[in-house]
């Protein structure tokens, strides 16, 4: 699993009322802070559009995995580390981990992969050349 120096560290806030009745960041919660990341990094970058959906923002995710690693208890701002492991055609698998602020410990890890779909058939397109920059920028290194 990648550390902080792979990808992008973005701040995310877990806010009181996302806890449990233990006093734990409820697991649905976990994927919502990845795609708050998500949508922060590409909107950043220009991407999304009036309405969030333009484009290379036109797409649906088709898998997403998580492994909890430890409990986060209390509220405040964390970090989301996105990468991308691999960059298809139509479609993009990115890793995650969901972090302390300093990226230094790990409380979820795991992938999401998105299809970019043709808004006028929903059928899979390819990336933009643009959307295919600015990923690489975030690339993990592949190993040999």
């Amino acid at each position: 699993m990648p550390t902080a120096a792979v990808g992008v560290l973005l701040p995310v806030e877990v806010h009181f009322d996302e806890l449990d009745a233990m006093g734990l960041l409820h697991n649905s919660r976990y994927q919502v802070l990845v795609e708050r990341a998500w949508v922060a990094f590409w909107s950043a970058r220009g991407f999304g559009g009036s309405n969030g959906l333009e484009n290379d923002a036109f797409n649906v995710v088709k898998a997403f995995t998580i492994t909890y690693d430890a409990p986060v208890s209390a509220s405040g701002t964390y970090a989301v580390n996105l990468w991308i492991d691999r960059l298809g055609t139509t479609s993009a698998t990115a890793g995650y981990r969901v972090c302390s602020s300093d990226g230094e410990t790990t409380y979820a890890h795991g992938t999401r992969t998105a299809i970019r779909l043709d808004p006028a058939t929903f059928l899979p397109t390819p990336w933009s050349d643009r959307a295919r920059d600015v990923a690489r920028t975030i690339t993990a290194p592949q190993k040999d």
